[in-house]
């Protein structure tokens, strides 16, 4: 994990799909359950953030949601498939994330710890699980993964 900037940095996050299930993580340092994701290094888009941060966290490869638009003759211009959400929090009190929220469906669900990224616990919820008391999660992850759900469920 490098940071761009000692006061903020852009991240990459994923709530990925599989059936008609949401995988959730809990941090290790911050003890709540979130999404997959990370940083934006510096030599990459979001997209492949976000597609790297899932590889390396958790094993899946995934296909992130949407569609980038398509022009032709712009050498060096791509579009890229835009988050769904955005938001901008802090993560002490002298460093923020604007964190770029993405869908993503899984091709298949065998997760894996990747390396260096170690997680308390990882698992897929189903939609009654995201609803449980049972497990603490944050008004704005509750919201996310449920919307991935009924946008993606049953696709994978």
């Amino acid at each position: 994990m490098s940071h761009i900037h000692e006061k903020i940095d852009f991240t990459a996050e994923v709530f990925i799909v599989y059936g008609n299930k949401v995988l959730l993580r809990k941090h290790d340092k911050y003890k709540m359950w979130l999404s997959v994701g990370g940083h934006i290094e510096l030599d990459e888009d979001p997209n492949q953030a976000a597609v790297r941060e899932v590889k390396e966290e958790v094993g899946l490869d995934i296909s992130i949601a949407g569609q980038a638009l398509e022009f032709r003759g712009q050498e060096g211009y791509r579009e890229l498939i835009p988050p769904v959400f955005l938001n901008r929090h802090k993560i002490s009190d002298s460093h923020e994330h604007i964190s770029l929220v993405y869908f993503g469906i899984a091709l298949d669900d065998k997760i894996s710890q990747g390396q260096g990224e170690i997680s308390d616990d990882v698992r897929w919820f189903t939609m009654e699980e995201l609803a449980s008391p049972d497990y603490d999660l944050g008004e704005n992850i509750r919201h996310y993964a449920r919307r991935a759900l009924e946008e993606l469920g049953n696709k994978a």
